[in-house]
């Protein structure tokens, strides 16, 4: 049991020693993420269709 007690001791105090972003900061990165994720989307889209057009054409051979 001392093990376990040590253990979460030990969580507390690393825990302590994380820096947590500030508001302004989460809602700095919470706009990359969801920049990064459409321009992913449209990127997949965009390859997606190109895919397709191409594999239409070869079927047409």
């Amino acid at each position: 049991m001392g093990k376990i007690k040590g253990f979460f001791g030990n969580v507390i105090k690393e825990m302590k020693k994380v820096r947590w972003p500030k508001g302004k900061e989460t809602m700095h990165y919470a706009i990359w993420v969801f920049l990064c994720i459409v321009f992913l989307s449209l990127f997949f889209v965009a390859s997606d269709f190109i895919i397709a057009g191409i594999r239409e054409l070869l079927e047409r051979l």
